[in-house]
C-alpha cells in the first residue's frame, strides 16, 4: 500500500497562539498531532514535545527494523513512545513553574503495508472514509464520552454539551498515561482524517463525510476543512492531517494533482 499525505495546522479566529502540533515522518509513515493544554502558552510546548519526541523516537525504530515488526511489537513500540513523551511532558511541568499544569491530548498513526496502527490520548481524533462510509475510528477519552457511553445522554444532547473539552486522559498530566491503540486493514482508497478538536467541534461528521468525499487533491480537502471550522466560528485551534492510501502508484502527471503541486 502506498500513501500520501498533506497537513496544515490553524490558529482558528479566537485564540491568540496555536497550541496545537502536528508531525509527519513521510518516509516511515508515522503520523503525529496534538492538541496543548495549560496557561501561559504552555500547551504549546506540551504538544511540541509530544509531536517531536514521538515523531523522531518512533521514526528511528521504524527504520532501524520496525517495517519487519509484527503487530504487537509496533503496537509496543507505539506505547513505549508515548511512555518516554509522556514523562518528559511531566517532569517539565513539575520543574519548571510556568510549565505548572501543562499536558496534550493526541492522536497517531503508524502505516505498514496493509496495516494501520491508530493510537491516541484524549479526544483528538481519527476518522475514515471508505466507499462512501464514514467512521470515527478513535473513541474520546473524555466526560462526555463516558456520559453517553452510560446512557446518561445522547448523542444529540451531546452536541450541545458545555463541557464537550473536559478529557479524562491527556499526556503531561500524570506520571503515567495509557495509549489506545487498534490495528486496522488499510484497503485501495482509504481516506484517514486525523484531527483535533477545533474541527471536530465545530463541522458535524456529515459536513466532514462530504468534504473528505469531494473532488479536489488532498491540499484543497485540508483547506476546505479548515475553512469550514473558521466560517462556523474558528473558536480553537484546527490541525488536520489527511492520509490516502492507494495499491498502485499514480502517473506522475496525476500524482502531482493530487498533492497539490
Amino acid at each position: 500500500m502506498i500513501f500520501e499525505y498533506f497537513s496544515l495546522t490553524d490558529p482558528g479566529l479566537v485564540r491568540d497562539n496555536n497550541e496545537d502540533s502536528i508531525a509527519l515522518d513521510v518516509d516511515n509513515h508515522v503520523v503525529v498531532l496534538a492538541d496543548g493544554m495549560g496557561g501561559y502558552n504552555a500547551g504549546e510546548v506540551a504538544s511540541a514535545m509530544a509531536t517531536t519526541f514521538i515523531k523522531t523516537e518512533l521514526g528511528r525504530w521504524m527504520t532501524e527494523g520496525g517495517y519487519e515488526a509484527n503487530g504487537r511489537e509496533i503496537k509496543r513500540a507505539m506505547e513505549i513512545c508515548i511512555d518516554n513523551a509522556n514523562r518528559s511532558i511531566f517532569n517539565a511541568a513539575n520543574s519548571n513553574p510556568q510549565y505548572a499544569g501543562m499536558g496534550t491530548t493526541l492522536v497517531m498513526a503508524v502505516f505498514q503495508g496493509v496495516r494501520s496502527f491508530i493510537g491516541h490520548v484524549g479526544d483528538s481524533r481519527c476518522y475514515r472514509l471508505r466507499g462512501g462510509e464514514f467512521v470515527q475510528l478513535t473513541r474520546d477519552h473524555s466526560l462526555l464520552q463516558e456520559q453517553i457511553d452510560a446512557g446518561l445522554i445522547s448523542q444529540e444532547q451531546a452536541q450541545f454539551a458545555t463541557h464537550k473539552n473536559l478529557v479524562t486522559r491527556a499526556l503531561g498530566v500524570e506520571d503515567t498515561v495509557l495509549l489506545e491503540v487498534n490495528e486496522y486493514r488499510a484497503e485501495d482508497g482509504d481516506l484517514y482524517l486525523f484531527c483535533s478538536d477545533g474541527l471536530s467541534d465545530m463541522i458535524p461528521d456529515s459536513r466532514l463525510a462530504a468534504i473528505l468525499a469531494s473532488d479536489g487533491t488532498l491540499e484543497a480537502k485540508t483547506n476546505a476543512l479548515i475553512d469550514a471550522a473558521n466560517d462556523a466560528g474558528g473558536r480553537d485551534n484546527i490541525s488536520v492531517i489527511l492520509a490516502y492510501a492507494r495499491s498502485k502508484p499514480l502517473r506522475k502527471g496525476l500524482l502531482s494533482r493530487m498533492l497539490g503541486q
